[in-house]
């Protein structure tokens, strides 16, 4: 299944804009930006839409979601509530296929070598990406999770681990986020229901 229409919610943050501009620059895929701050975004008229809503709401979100094939989500608050809203407005709409960020740590995946104290089990403040990345795996949807490292500004320089592996290193660019999806968009088979770690080696 070709993944023609792509929805990123979330897109005026950090990941969703750079996530953007990777796919408008190296797909031939056609966005729909979702945030609520939408109608201030430049669209590229001839590939990409904008549709200002609330994450939470699920009537804002069966809106966006109107002939989607790939949503991604990117978004900081209440993550347990926005990842059950979505989750549940893509399978009343009938989308399937869904990249979701969510943060390293939430297996107590780092090692001591990279930093530990990044855990879930020494970080309480990871719990509630812990409880997101859960609600998207339960859900019954086709999912990928994305655990990033810290956010950097580096060109594109990554590896991926896979839930029960541990993490490899502390950092990852925003550049390779969005690489990372750019395969998820193109290659449909590929991080199927995996979760997915991202980070920079040897950082």
């Amino acid at each position: 299944m070709n993944m023609t229409n792509v929805l990123i919610i979330g897109a005026s943050g950090n990941v969703g804009s750079h996530v953007r501009q990777t796919l408008l620059a190296k797909t031939d895929v056609k966005l729909t930006l979702f945030c609520r701050s939408a109608n201030k975004l430049q669209v590229n008229l001839e590939r990409e839409k904008s549709i200002a809503g609330d994450a939470a709401i699920i009537s804002d979100l069966k809106n966006a979601m109107a002939n989607q094939d790939f949503v991604f989500v990117a978004l900081s608050g209440n993550l347990p509530k926005l990842a059950d809203a979505i989750t549940r407005a893509m399978k009343l709409t009938g989308v399937k296929r869904i990249a979701f960020i969510s943060s390293m740590g939430i297996y107590n995946e780092i090692p001591a070598s990279v930093g530990s104290n990044g855990n879930l089990q020494v970080n309480g403040m990871l719990m509630p990406y812990r409880q997101a990345a859960d609600i998207v795996e339960n859900s019954g949807l086709t999912y990928t999770i994305i655990r990033p490292g810290w956010f950097t500004q580096g060109p594109v320089n990554y590896e991926l681990t896979k839930k029960g592996e541990p993490f490899g290193g502390h950092d990852v660019s925003l550049a390779s986020i969005a690489d990372l999806v750019k395969k998820l968009v193109e290659n449909p088979e590929f991080g199927q229901n995996e979760s997915l770690g991202i980070n920079t080696p040897n950082s």
